[in-house]
């Protein structure tokens, strides 16, 4: 017998809601350059812009970034940040007539899939004011009956979800159509156990989301802070199990922000700023510090004094549970007292529109972090259609902290198909953070005789404001940083060249910058390359 909800008798024709029970804050602030955009008269998402009364949802030409957007009505969080009630409800009433006249009555993606759904009903209870001050009344119930029947459509399809925010959104959007609809207990009941199931599919024992990427990571935190603002316009106490749930996601999070609290780039996503990152845990109520030990998520995080390292110390993330992963295993990020120093390029499904998608494509590889690189090629394979292939299955991890230092070791098997080799990277950070050593080996795996030597390449791109100077050796580097820092680099084992590189901004631009890169060959018998950064003043 097929599987059925509690609610399978119910139709899309059923009975829908005449008003809502309350109305949630959205505890979050809205991108106000999107907003005031709104305000001229263009929906703008990322760098791409439509006019709003040129908008036509039955032929669609934008991205699917853009789409998303739109069909969320996350833009609504944006207007709500710069408009008042007065001056934002007609802009978002004639969008919101819009797609109901295309979608309300069409079950069809991307409208009606499910984790939009889930999102939209979030958005359309939180900023309740901005589409229903209109005093026409077959608006007003247009939309309520349009929510109403999305709930019943969530009902029955929030478990179809790809695990991760897409599936946390579906239910949370279950749950809240539970809380503001009249009549919405057993609902309610319904959705926290789906909410619960769901979160344990999506989000690791340490807190991590099962995508590995910290923008999904970001999005079910901010999901689940909504959730709970629906919970408190009723005056009622979210489940225990979402508390704990946040609790874990924000130690995780915080455990990959520098010191500023400004956010790494990992897994495609881009830098968010300490100022969203504090609004973010801000919202939460969450109290906790950084998680310095993420091994399910894949993140370790070494801190002393002003210093912060943060290193990938994982596989990619499995290539069904995610689109567009990065091959980034044993790349690390490094930063004085939030001044980034070391990063990755990042941003990969965070870019701007305006940059090609080619380029898109290659902040994913290998070469775009900042670790070592076999055969210019990647630790894991990434496909013509996107996926990930074959490549690092697993990584040894061993950390050890004492009075005097704080010591990770890891490698991967990423370059043993292909090379017969085992990349091993060692960081030690000294108590007082600044010193950082680290070495780079490649160990024979196998007993194959390789004819040739190997070339690698050991990447370091630096944060855009870092101004470089060469040593004359050919060795050493000399790295100032705008708050007037200096750190030495030096390495042995192989060629320093300074070369150009790119980092992707908070905004999903690209910015000119530069790396070091050692370079050499690995013989047969293996090589190894030290390095060290020193904090010189």
């Amino acid at each position: 017998m097929a599987w059925r909800t509690p609610f399978h008798a119910m139709r899309l024709r059923g009975r829908h809601p005449l008003k809502l029970i309350a109305v949630a804050d959205d505890p979050f602030l809205g991108d106000p350059a999107s907003g005031n955009a709104m305000l001229d008269g263009r929906l703008s998402f990322r760098g791409e812009e439509r006019e709003l009364a040129e908008l036509d949802f039955t032929r669609p030409d934008w991205s699917r970034n853009f789409s998303d957007y739109l069909h969320s009505f996350a833009w609504l969080r944006d207007l709500s940040t710069v408009a008042t009630r007065a001056r934002g409800a007609p802009i978002a009433e004639a969008l919101m007539r819009m797609w109901l006249d295309a979608h309300a009555d069409k079950v069809a993606d991307p409208a009606w899939r499910a984790d939009l759904w889930g999102r939209r009903i979030l958005f359309w209870t939180a900023h309740a004011p901005l589409i229903l001050s209109s005093t026409d009344l077959v608006y007003r119930s247009s939309v309520l009956h349009a929510l109403a029947r999305g709930a019943r459509h969530l009902d029955r399809s929030a478990d179809r979800v790809q695990v991760g925010a897409p599936r946390i959104a579906a239910w949370c959007g279950v749950l809240v159509a539970g809380l503001m609809i009249p009549g919405g207990d057993p609902r309610r009941s319904f959705g926290e156990a789906g909410l619960q199931r769901a979160l344990s599919q999506s989000v690791f024992d340490d807190g991590g989301i099962v995508t590995r990427s910290p923008a999904g990571q970001v999005d079910a935190i901010r999901l689940l802070t909504m959730l709970c603002e629906s919970y408190a316009a009723r005056r009622i106490d979210p489940p225990e199990f979402v508390g704990v749930a946040l609790n874990r996601m924000v130690g995780a999070l915080l455990g990959i922000c520098h010191r500023d609290n400004g956010l790494s780039s990992w897994q495609g996503s881009g830098p968010m700023t300490g100022e969203a990152i504090a609004q973010l845990v801000e919202a939460t109520g969450v109290r906790t510090r950084p998680l310095k030990q993420a091994r399910d998520w894949g993140y370790q995080r070494l801190a002393a004094q002003k210093t912060v390292l943060i290193i990938d110390a994982a596989p990619p993330p499995v290539a069904r549970l995610v689109e567009g992963g990065c091959a980034s295993t044993l790349a690390f990020e490094l930063s004085d007292d939030g001044e980034r120093i070391v990063v990755n390029c990042g941003g990969a499904r965070a870019t701007n529109v305006s940059v090609p998608l080619a380029l898109s494509e290659g902040l994913r590889t290998t070469a775009a972090h900042s670790t070592l690189v076999v055969g210019d090629s990647n630790s894991t394979a990434i496909h013509a259609d996107g996926t990930l292939g074959r490549g690092v299955g697993e990584v040894e991890l061993a950390r050890q902290e004492t009075e005097t230092s704080s010591r990770i070791e890891a490698s991967h098997d990423g370059y043993v198909r292909r090379f017969g080799l085992t990349h091993r990277r060692q960081i030690v950070m000294a108590s007082d953070g600044r010193d950082i050593r680290g070495e780079d080996s490649l160990l024979p795996a196998d007993k194959r005789k390789r004819k040739k030597p190997t070339l690698f390449a050991i990447r370091f791109h630096l944060a855009p404001h870092v101004e470089i100077s060469p040593t004359a050796d050919g060795q050493a580097a000399i790295l100032r940083l705008p708050g007037g820092a200096m750190w030495q680099f030096r390495c042995r084992g192989g060629t320093l060249a300074v070369e150009d590189s790119i980092w992707i901004d908070a905004r999903g631009r690209p910015v000119p910058t530069e790396q070091l890169v050692i370079g050499g060959e690995a013989i047969a018998g293996g090589t190894s390359i030290s390095w060290v950064f020193h904090r010189a003043r």
